[in-house]
């Protein structure tokens, strides 16, 4: 999504109003269309909820406003006494998707030359890990979509699993329209979305799997495309490894078996395999997409791999119509997994165990690559550490609010309470800043400068249209400005342009190469995917002549699943998947502060099926109880066949009561930390009204 943000009058800034105004903008991927949340954003900027100066908590729990120089005086002292007590690794940093590139870049050069810690991790675990993992285990290289997204509007078939675009992201929905008109868009959910819908009237086809069973899904697929000989055996011989033991890997899941597993049955299984080799074999192309809902599990990278490898088969991956990608979440999803704030990670995607990748990054900051500390813990296991013996004292929490957004959030909340020191960089009192000792007040989208990498890996510009309130700073400002405290190594620039030269140098020759990039380029609105080296003039399509291998192939990782059986409706338990809601984004910190938004979708529904519900004397707007070990929820119900009879779904946006991510899990996937969101049995019961038991 890509916004015009423009100043109106001063007399219009002092009246109780949005101080911009929001247009869409003539652009590939959304072609100046916007959703609600991008029509409303101006309305946050002169929100009476938004925080204009530094806020210190008091011995009675509120909250006093303080100078900048006084806050950031304690912040260092904490960092600094925290440190000198329980080492580097007792200050933990967690960050977010929503930060520019040059705030995602600073804070992972802050985290590890600053306070010396390993532990900085971030809320794209959440959302993009297991893709992502996927993908460079596949190719080498991870980047959403490898081909910009205009390319799929003359697609004959695509393939969308596990992600309701719909709803999450309007726009996108225009490049489906060709495979709409082609009868081969296919959606595969648990949920009769609006995605789903798009199918409808021979526009395609909805599959409905029962949740969790994704993996055996796409194994199946694979089995009959190979079977039935539409796999392109030139493409595998050329381009890729490992075909023969995903061969006999798949050869376990014959249709019947997995219709008995998935629920979906043989002739939709056959129907399906073969439109996918049909788009291919057109030369008009095939695209497989897939999201959260199939990757949001502890197998969620082996459920990637799987769509990857069935990519491959296909041979649709690296070629000039047809596709593999995944679809990114956050707004600046992308590029903020690139530069440093995965635990793993130095920016460009550089590894942080690779010596040679720690000796550059080390040169451009000017700094002993020894200095550099080693690989920490991902974002679950880093929220499980904090107030533990032996693990993170202090914390920093930029552009997340993981109260809400987290897993098991009832026990992330307790690790919260139990930190020595918590500092937030928020726009408001969000459930995590309400928490914390000390709050920042940052810059929002239209009052800075900056870039963002979009899910097809191309790089624009943020521009500012407004100065912002006075005593409201930039996190690029913020991060020099304690760096200085600390008299860390390095240079610190709060200038968004100087910070992206130097990321520029830090990822000249990696993966993620942003060298021959600059503001002063973006400026000019050219067309800027990564890789872009200096010379270059940017790579829209990757893996046109080889993957990112050494071998040049792309490498088949035959993989299985770890169980595959649906839990069982026993008792009231049922299982239960969250996801998100057109009003509302993320952990809802900003779009449940939008008065339209809220007034649209004030509060949690749980969706429940109408034989589901009968069977648990359960009303359409009646109260239910949600309930597992980990937590409860209490809301309204919404009867409607949209959803299996096997599965409820709740909405992660609301707080309180409302709060789904009481429910989850976090088991995360041992591969790439992903949290096991999409597949939690609950107990579900009706109650007379709030709190009392029919």
């Amino acid at each position: 999504m890509t916004l015009t943000a423009t100043p109106v009058t001063d007399a219009a800034v002092a009246a109780p109003q949005a101080p911009v105004t929001v247009s869409g903008r003539a652009f590939p991927t959304n072609r100046g269309g916007l959703c609600k949340k991008g029509w409303t954003s101006a309305e946050l900027l002169a929100s009476p909820e938004r925080i204009l100066e530094p806020m210190l908590k008091q011995a009675d729990g509120s909250f006093a406003p303080a100078s900048w120089d006084d806050a950031l005086d304690l912040v260092a002292e904490k960092l600094r006494s925290t440190r000198a007590e329980h080492g580097a690794d007792a200050v933990g940093v967690f960050g977010g998707g929503g930060l520019t590139n040059e705030k995602a870049y600073q804070l992972g050069k802050f985290t590890r030359v600053a306070l010396g810690s390993s532990r900085i991790d971030y809320n794209g675990r959440f959302c993009m890990s297991s893709a992502a993992a996927a993908g460079n285990r596949a190719f080498g290289l991870d980047r959403g979509l490898p081909f910009p997204v205009d390319a799929l509007d003359a697609a004959a078939t695509i393939l969308i699993l596990g992600s309701n675009v719909a709803q999450t992201m309007p726009p996108f929905i225009g490049h489906l329209e060709g495979a709409r008109q082609a009868g081969g868009l296919i959606v595969v959910d648990p949920r009769r979305t609006a995605t789903a819908r798009l199918t409808e009237d021979g526009a395609g086809m909805h599959v409905q799997p029962t949740p969790g069973s994704d993996l055996v899904l796409l194994l199946g697929l694979t089995h009959i495309v190979i079977a039935d000989k539409l796999a392109d055996r030139d493409y595998l011989d050329s381009r890729t490894t490992g075909f023969e033991a995903l061969r006999r890997s798949v050869s376990a899941w014959w249709p019947e078996r997995v219709q008995q597993k998935t629920g979906v049955p043989v002739w939709q299984l056959r129907d399906l395999a073969r439109r996918l080799a049909a788009g291919r074999a057109s030369g008009v192309g095939t695209y497989i997409l897939t999201g959260r809902g199939v990757e949001q599990h502890a197998d969620g990278t082996d459920t990637a791999t799987a769509a990857i490898n069935l990519s491959l088969v296909l041979g649709l991956v690296g070629t000039s119509h047809s596709g593999y990608g995944t679809l990114t979440g956050q707004g600046n999803g992308q590029g903020g997994r690139e530069h440093g704030q995965k635990c793993d990670q130095l920016p460009g995607y550089r590894k942080i165990a690779d010596p040679a990748d720690r000796a550059h990054v080390a040169g451009v900051w000017g700094v002993d690559p020894d200095t550099l500390p080693g690989v920490g813990l991902p974002a679950v296991q880093l929220l499980q550490s904090l107030g533990q013996p032996g693990g993170v004292r202090t914390l920093l929490v930029h552009a997340a609010n993981v109260v809400v957004s987290a897993p098991n959030a009832g026990a992330v909340r307790e690790g919260l309470a139990a930190l020595d020191f918590l500092v937030v960089c928020d726009f408001f009192f969000s459930e995590t800043a309400s928490l914390a000792n000390v709050v920042l007040p940052v810059t929002q989208w239209a009052e800075e400068e900056g870039t963002v990498t979009t899910l097809e890996g191309r790089v624009i510009r943020r521009r500012k249209a407004l100065d912002a309130p006075a005593g409201v700073r930039s996190e690029l400002w913020i991060l020099q400005q304690l760096a200085e405290r600390l008299n860390a190594p390095s240079t610190w620039s709060a200038v968004p342009a100087e910070v992206f030269d130097e990321l520029g140098r830090a990822t000249a020759g990696a993966l993620a190469d942003y060298s021959g990039l600059s503001h002063a380029l973006l400026d000019t609105d050219v067309p800027a995917f990564w890789p872009f080296p200096i010379g270059s003039a940017g790579t829209p399509r990757l893996f046109q002549e080889r993957f990112a291998h050494a071998d040049g192939r792309a490498h088949i990782v035959a993989v299985r699943p770890v169980t595959t059986d649906a839990t069982a409706q026993l008792d009231g338990n049922i299982t239960l998947v969250t996801g998100r809601l057109l009003e509302h984004y993320q952990s809802g910190a900003q779009t449940r502060r939008v008065p339209e938004l809220l007034t649209a979708q004030p509060a949690a529904r749980l969706q429940v099926h109408p034989a589901t519900a009968e069977l648990l004397s359960i009303v359409d707007g009646g109260w239910v109880e949600v309930a597992n070990d980990r937590g409860t929820v209490r809301c309204r119900a919404q009867v409607t066949t949209d959803i299996r009879l096997d599965t409820v779904f709740l909405p992660f946006h609301f707080a309180g009561e409302g709060r789904a991510n009481s429910l989850t899990s976090d088991a995360t996937d041992p591969i790439s930390g992903m949290p096991e969101f999409k597949k939690t049995t609950v107990r579900v019961r009706a109650l007379q009204e709030a709190g009392a038991l029919v």
